[in-house]
């Protein structure tokens, strides 16, 4: 996205995970803020992100994030007690942060965190004791910097969540990124979500593809990063990850939507792939 303009694409997913509160039962992900945050201003759009036709994606916004907060609960039982939310957009862990000792930080563009306190001051949502704001820009500004500034202890073992954002990177900042969380004390880790390259994907994938790429590209956020499970193994492997775990569609409707009354699961069509990377021993320095 562009500096000085809040991202469409937060947007969208924060429409989805609260249309996803509001049909879906039981929610995957149990998450009344993002209705409060979405409020009544979108209803043409909740209404298509609610329907049959949007499950598949609906349904992916909303486990990715438990995903992610499952293993942050992971760290937290493990005395992780610093979480950084990388491109936060609109974002509501911080705002029903069930653990009292964990500080938040969320990261993002200027313009997408003023435009999102906007939103919340609009929805009558405090802002939480612990959480930071932390504006940066990913192409522009270092991740340690933008931290460091903002009162993060690089001393201390931290977890980071990264959603939504690793395909508008360049592979430059990617790897900055990951390389940055490296370096950190033993047991910090990563989750984030990734785009699959169309080239591993079935013929009705592609064809999904080439729909959600043109339609982040009219948003002004288009693709820029893609990779295999393989590719990606490479690059947390390169950074010094030497334990990391990925998840297809499979694997997630096996752990998350398995017996459903309601059909929910997410489809063959296998966009994205979810990824978690831990520190492990001595980081080198």
């Amino acid at each position: 996205m562009e500096m000085g303009r809040a991202s469409k694409t937060a947007l969208g997913v924060a429409i989805r995970r609260a249309a996803h509160q509001l049909v879906d039962r039981p929610p995957v992900l149990d998450d009344p803020i993002a209705v409060r945050l979405v409020g009544s201003g979108y209803r043409g759009k909740m209404g298509r992100a609610s329907h049959r036709v949007g499950r598949d994606f609906r349904a992916f916004m909303a486990v990715r994030s438990r995903s992610v907060e499952d293993r942050l609960a992971e760290a937290v039982a493990q005395g992780v007690r610093q979480y950084v939310v990388l491109g936060a957009g609109l974002d509501t862990f911080a705002y029903r942060n069930p653990y009292p000792e964990l500080r938040v930080f969320e990261v993002d563009f200027p313009a997408t965190q003023a435009w999102k306190q906007a939103l919340l001051d609009e929805a009558s949502i405090a802002l939480p004791a612990g959480l930071t704001f932390v504006p940066l820009d990913f192409e522009r500004q270092t991740l340690a910097q933008g931290l460091a500034k903002a009162g993060f202890d690089a001393r201390q073992p931290a977890f980071f969540g990264w959603l939504g954002v690793v395909p508008y990177l360049t592979l430059a900042a990617f790897r900055a990124t990951i390389d940055t969380i490296a370096q950190l004390p033993a047991g910090s880790a990563v989750s984030f979500d990734y785009q699959l390259a169309p080239e591993t994907l079935s013929p009705q994938g592609r064809t999904a593809f080439n729909a959600l790429a043109k339609r982040v590209a009219r948003a002004g956020e288009p693709f820029r990063l893609l990779f295999t499970r393989d590719t990606m193994a490479a690059e947390l492997r390169r950074a010094g990850f030497e334990r990391f775990e990925q998840w297809d569609y499979e694997q997630l409707n096996e752990l998350y939507f398995k017996n459903r009354a309601d059909g929910l699961k997410l489809s063959a069509v296998g966009l994205g792939m979810l990824a978690t990377a831990w520190v492990q021993g001595c980081a080198a320095r």
